[in-house]
């Protein structure tokens, strides 16, 4: 109950400052190949819902993204407790969907991942990452998401005692270490029931949750 009520009120806060950033802040736009970055001034001295220090810092980057449309990168990260938190909320609301793509090549590593903190994310045979309070949003790529996936799996080998379980830790890091380089076919699932997700890629199949 602790936790559903923190969530509640973090995802208001992320709310409030994107009114706040929308209606108050003046915007400058820059071109960074695949979209258009829009900055907006940091807002600071705010209080953390974690530690209730106003050392709370909330930050606003708006995405222009080819096939997807405008979506706003919200964080907020304490210089307090160290608390970070971001999420993704698309300009258009957006229908509840899953995302399907087979990855063949080193050229879909290049593959555009937009995924929020409602997202999620499928590797069959290698893991599958649920929503959940630390669940963050962020715009990557394919290749990014397995990176991230990769060492997340290397800092579990090196906490665990069980020999079986860090073997079949390194057996997984290895398959990331060969998709990585294009040399292992993998498919990814991506299921989102806010619809602030999407395999940006003409190969992906998109289908109602």
């Amino acid at each position: 109950m602790i936790y559903k009520t923190y969530l509640a009120h973090e995802r208001n806060a992320l709310g409030q400052l994107l009114n706040s950033l929308r209606t108050n802040f003046p915007t400058e736009i820059f071109k960074n190949h695949l979209f258009f970055l829009r900055r907006m001034p940091e807002i600071k001295g705010q209080p953390c819902h974690l530690c209730g220090e106003k050392k709370l810092i909330l930050r606003e980057e708006e995405l222009e993204l080819p096939y997807f449309g405008k979506v706003f990168i919200l964080s907020m990260e304490c210089e307090g407790c160290g608390f970070k938190k971001s999420d993704i909320e698309p300009a258009q609301e957006k229908e509840p969907a899953r995302f399907t793509f087979e990855m063949e090549n080193e050229e879909d590593l290049n593959v555009r991942i937009v995924k929020s903190a409602d997202a999620t994310v499928k590797i069959p045979h290698v893991i599958t990452i649920e929503p959940g309070v630390a669940s963050e949003g962020y715009v990557t790529n394919i290749e990014g998401l397995l990176e991230k996936i990769k060492k997340t799996i290397e800092s579990s080998i090196e906490g665990e005692e069980d020999e079986d379980a860090k073997n079949k830790g390194r057996n997984l890091v290895k398959k990331l270490s060969k998709a990585l380089v294009g040399r292992e076919k993998l498919k990814i699932i991506i299921e989102d029931p806010s619809g602030h997700s999407a395999i940006i890629s003409d190969k992906a199949q998109k289908s109602k949750l």
